[in-house]
């Protein structure tokens, strides 16, 4: 049974907090109504202003292209790509507010994290170099720079940046093409590349890709060379 005391002092708080909304104490209290302040929900999962960590599964967003910030965004709400938490957190939001969401993160510029691979078997560094760096023009397989920008940090307007990233989750990127569990706006283009590697080439590029430390300008390259080697329906828009 609760004491009379405790029953006393909540019918107290009941009556007396209405009375103190327009007080000083209640402004003092008042959360500021930024994006900043309502994107502190997107932290728990993809760290302190999106910057991530190299520790975890979950990708950086801080400093992606906008337009590849918006296209996910979009993809999860519009169900092509299937992760619940997200799709439960944008299956209402517009349009507007999802280009909104994006920009935010888009303008942070927030130091890397040192690479998360070390000691890693050279042979498969070295294969995983030759894919990032060159592809394999004999099976049809683009080199990552020719889209994802010359330091792999990203082209505008919509190519992400491939370094900083956990090496499970690039992995786990990988798996999600091959599975369906993940697509983009006709024709996807890296649906089309994840069917043409070998398991070895995934895990190759992604311990490549994870060991990789950051150049001094870590933001998406403004141009890029044209035409793509492959069709791609969102990395351009």
């Amino acid at each position: 049974m609760t004491p009379p005391w405790r029953r006393l002092r909540s019918w107290f708080w009941a009556a007396v907090l209405p009375l103190c909304a327009g007080s000083a104490w209640a402004q003092q209290q008042t959360v500021p109504d930024t994006m900043a302040q309502r994107m502190l929900a997107c932290a728990g999962c993809h760290g302190k202003e999106g910057r991530a960590t190299n520790q975890g599964y979950f990708p950086r967003i801080a400093g992606k292209p906008a337009g590849y910030l918006y296209n996910q965004l979009v993809n999860f709400r519009d169900g092509r790509r299937g992760y619940p938490p997200m799709a439960y957190l944008v299956e209402h939001l517009s349009d507007a507010y999802l280009q909104e969401i994006a920009s935010h993160f888009a303008t942070l510029d927030l130091p890397y994290p040192p690479p998360q691979t070390r000691g890693a078997d050279p042979g498969l560094l070295r294969r995983g170099e030759a894919l990032a760096l060159r592809g394999d023009a004999k099976r049809g397989i683009p080199a990552c720079v020719a889209c994802h920008g010359e330091t792999l940090t990203g082209a505008l307007p919509a190519f992400p940046g491939l370094l900083g990233l956990p090496r499970d989750y690039v992995v786990s990127q990988f798996g999600s093409w091959r599975t369906g569990q993940r697509k983009a706006r006709a024709p996807d283009c890296m649906a089309a590349i994840t069917e043409r590697l070998a398991p070895e080439d995934i895990q190759a590029v992604s311990t490549w890709l994870s060991s990789q430390p950051l150049p001094a300008n870590t933001r998406p390259a403004t141009t890029m060379a044209l035409p793509l080697p492959l069709d791609c329906g969102s990395g351009m828009k």
